[in-house]
């Protein structure tokens, strides 16, 4: 079993910057490629990035490319999500997730992931 626990959600301004954690304990960390979703209220979830297996390849959507950074610290079992120049439509809750298919392709739906973490909320003020 694999637990995955995301952290560093908040309130922050238009324009401003937070950082996600996501925590993966229960299995060997580098087995795993990770991603991070994100849901809005009323809306469905949606991908946001994804992170290969050992760091060397990302994939993002369209719309956080250039200002969202997905990595991870294989040593610390850990994932990340920097968000820059935050905007109204990125509040959400944004969830990461795990997963163990093998060779790297980009997983951009929710089906390619065995493991969720239960989110974090983030919230833009104008």
């Amino acid at each position: 079993q694999v637990q995955l626990v995301e952290s560093g959600g908040g309130l922050v301004q238009a324009g401003g910057s937070l950082r996600l954690s996501c925590a993966v304990s229960g299995r060997t960390f580098t087995g795993y490629a990770m991603g991070w979703f994100r849901q809005a209220p009323g809306k469905e979830r949606e991908f946001v990035a994804v992170v290969s297996k050992i760091g060397s390849t990302t994939y993002y959507t369209d719309s956080v490319k250039g200002r969202f950074t997905i990595s991870r610290d294989n040593a610390k079992n850990t994932v990340y999500l920097q968000m820059n120049s935050l905007k109204p439509e990125d509040p959400a809750i944004y969830y990461c997730a795990a997963s163990q298919l093998g060779a790297w392709r980009p997983r951009t739906t929710m089906g390619d992931y065995d493991y969720w973490g239960q989110g974090t909320q983030v919230t833009v003020s104008s």
